[in-house]
């Protein structure tokens, strides 16, 4: 999984270094600055730009509704927010693998350490949703060829995603993975395994790293974290916890403002006013601008400013 050209200090490089781990490196999913900050601040190693939940923080569901602009805002947010590594959802990678070549380089200039392609048709839906369509094999090839050949950083890591369980049975779904590693994705991630043996039979299969999608109500069942490892599986993401844990707690405190027209009685369940902007450095905010504008009060001007 290493990569000796890789600059060391690059996302994608520290990345490689967590996945060289012989344990499971679990990254929530996130979907905006503020969420990122948070996962950071709970010890994370890792965190998960979700699709699913970057759409539906933008009110539309995982049905591949955004445009790549607008996945790339956010994800540029996520990215500029932590300091430890991003793996993105590219989707489809927007298009075709013409359309994948930018897809890739606009991903690793916001700075990324990873993005997952996947095999599905557009517009994509949701892994563990109904009705989900493939694009032929060789077709994903082509765009997994396109993505390792436009990044500029051979430390990115490109993640090949498979949704054809559903489709067309795990046997077709182990050999798309294994065609995927083939033509040099770096993680495989066979998505919506349905039963424990399947999720052991993927791991038994597929050599080299894999990812595999944790989260409660969906197709695959939940495995303890040393039991993903012993099978091999280096990272699981954990896509939507965060915005549904997010969105019950909004919905008591709407409930809370519309019968009392305050948030008195979930007051005690609230981010206090001061652990707010402490989340966002606020006070280093305040700090630089007080030294950026220390002539605001009755400095000797630019020139005094700026000598040492």
């Amino acid at each position: 999984m290493s990569e000796p050209h890789a600059d060391a200090h690059r996302p994608g490089a520290r990345l490689r270094r967590l996945l060289e781990r012989e344990q499971l490196l679990v990254a929530p999913g996130v979907y905006d600055g503020l969420s990122a900050r948070l996962a950071e601040r709970a010890g994370a190693e890792a965190v998960y730009a979700s699709g699913g939940a970057i759409a539906r923080s933008a009110g539309y569901p995982d049905l591949g509704l955004l445009g790549v602009g607008e996945v790339l805002d956010r994800v540029a947010s996520i990215a500029e927010a932590v300091s430890i590594p991003v793996i993105a959802d590219a989707d489809t990678g927007y298009g075709n693998a013409l359309n994948v070549r930018r897809t890739v380089r606009d991903f690793e200039r916001i700075g990324v350490a990873a993005l997952h392609l996947e095999d599905q048709d557009s517009p994509k839906r949701c892994g563990h949703y109904e009705g989900k369509r493939l694009v032929p094999a060789g077709e994903m090839i082509g765009k997994l060829r396109a993505a390792l050949e436009a990044r500029r950083d051979p430390g990115l890591v490109i993640i090949a995603r498979t949704d054809a369980v559903a489709v067309e049975g795990l046997e077709a779904a182990l050999a798309r993975a294994e065609a995927y590693r083939e033509a040099g994705a770096d993680v495989l991630f066979v998505e919506a395994p349905e039963s424990e043996a399947q999720v052991e039979a993927i791991a038994g299969r597929l050599p080299g790293p894999k990812l595999i999608n944790v989260f409660r109500g969906g197709k695959t069942p939940l495995l303890p974290r040393e039991r993903l490892a012993e099978l091999g599986y280096r990272v699981a993401i954990l896509p939507s916890d965060l915005q549904r844990a997010a969105i019950r707690a909004m919905q008591e405190t709407l409930e809370a403002i519309a019968r009392d027209g305050n948030a008195s009685a979930v007051d005690d369940r609230l981010a206090s006013f001061a652990e707010r902007d402490e989340i966002v450095g606020l006070a280093g905010y305040r700090a630089l601008d007080e030294r950026y504008g220390s002539d605001r009060a009755g400095g000797t001007g630019a020139g005094e400013a700026g000598k040492p």
